[in-house]
Order: C-alpha cells, then structure tokens, then sequence
C-alpha cells in the first residue's frame, strides 16, 4: 500500500493557514520554496510533522520574531527546514526534545508528544531529523525524506 505523491508544499501551507491565529500579529514567515518533487508520505501525517514544528517554532518566540521554511531538494532525498528566531533549547535539553511526555515548555503547556509523534512519523516513511539550537538565538529543524522511500534511489 504505497502512500499517493504527495506535494509537501501544499501540506505546509495548509497548516501555516490553520496556525495562522498563532503568528498572524507577531510573527513573520518567511516561506523559501525550492522545486521539490511529490514524495510518497501520508499527507495527513506529513501535516501533523509540520503542525507540530510549526506550532512548536510559534511557541518558541515570546514576543516577536521570524519564522524561516525552506525547503530543496538533493540527494534524492527533500529536505525541509524550518527556523525560528525564539528561546532556543539548552544543550542539556536537546537529546531529549524527541522523548515522549519531555516538554520545555512551563506550566505543563502541551503534552511534550508532538515531537515523539512527528519522530516516529518520518521515521516510518524513512527519513531523519536534524536539530541545531542555541539559547537565546533560536532553534533549526530539518526534516529530510526520502523521494522514493523503498530505497530506489535510480529516478
């Protein structure tokens, strides 16, 4: 049961729409779209990785900031980053953002699952995480998924 092509850019925007009450007054986006080819993903899931990335960036910056969402293509494999400008997470955090139920967010806001979620999610369609942060100077995530994640690489 190979999952439909799926365009990642539609996906992304769909849910920068359904966040936008979480940036619109505060927050920039800043969207740098390369040509990408459709990847076979669940579109559904995809969306959920770039709801929680995305929410997570937006809770990420306190007052005002930038949001960056790149995306390109290479390796056979697309690649989407998305910045933030926010708090950024402490070294000592960072092996842990994957962890189900850890969370740096006070007061018990969130569930700390969006990204254990999101992990298992790209995982599951062969790709990996790559997270760069640094306190104070924000956080970089990006995603990278294979274009055919059957591990035939020869289109």
């Amino acid at each position: 049961s190979a999952a439909p092509p799926t365009d990642l850019h539609e996906g992304i925007e769909v849910t920068l729409r359904l966040l936008r009450p979480k940036w619109a007054d505060r927050i920039t986006i800043h969207p740098n779209f390369g040509p990408i080819p459709p990847i076979h993903a669940v579109p559904g899931q995809m969306n959920q990785v770039f709801m929680n990335l995305l929410a997570n960036a937006c809770e990420a910056i306190p007052d005002h900031g930038n949001i960056w969402v790149t995306t390109r293509h290479a390796d056979g494999q697309v690649h989407v980053t998305i910045r933030d400008d926010g708090t950024g997470i402490r070294p000592e955090d960072l092996h842990h953002i994957f962890d189900p139920f850890f969370s740096t967010n006070p007061h018990g806001e969130g569930t700390g699952l969006g990204l254990a979620i999101s992990h298992g999610i790209v995982k599951d369609h062969g790709g990996t995480f790559e997270v760069t942060s640094e306190p104070g100077r924000g956080t970089e995530i990006t995603v990278r998924l294979p274009v055919n994640p059957s591990g035939d690489q020869s289109s």
